[in-house]
């Protein structure tokens, strides 16, 4: 006989759900809706943690709208994430429009995006908060499947 541990979220649960990620006022920023579901461990890092926690208790088929305030999603933007570089730093190829994205390669090797906020003659200011910090956002979430932690 299954436990009810074993039918709902809890720590280190693999989830496998649909999600819509949007904005209060109604704007889609993500969703797997027509598109494969995604599947994780409770616990790895890779769901944020204000919805992570919002999901403990939750069984297989059930859905949820989650709305979380920016304390518990993203953040809120830090002015210590907004940084001066030389324009001398960017190649040619480099769009630096205000608003576009630009990939940066940092020590460890990884790549982490910032928002080209403002373009002068000798120098780029570049925000790399959260494009969704400060903002409340909504998660829809579809639970499809649980598989309990198997160490």
């Amino acid at each position: 006989m299954a436990t009810i541990d074993a039918l709902t979220i809890g720590p280190d649960s693999e989830v496998t759900m649909h999600f819509t990620l949007s904005l209060n006022n109604g704007t889609i920023i993500e969703t797997t809706r027509g598109h494969d579901p995604v599947c994780f461990s409770m616990g790895d890092g890779s769901v944020i943690e204000g919805l992570e926690q919002a999901m403990y208790g939750l069984k297989s088929g059930e859905q949820q709208c989650l709305s979380l305030e920016p304390r518990d999603a993203f953040g809120f933007p830090e002015q210590e994430n907004i940084h001066e570089m030389p324009r001398s730093e960017f190649s040619d190829d480099i769009d630096l429009q205000v608003d576009n994205i630009v990939n940066f390669s940092i020590p460890s090797g990884e790549e982490i995006p910032g928002r080209i906020q403002e373009v002068l003659d000798d120098k780029v200011i570049v925000d790399f908060n959260h494009p969704l910090a400060g903002h409340n956002v909504i998660f829809e979430v579809e639970i499809l499947e649980i598989n309990p932690n198997k160490i």
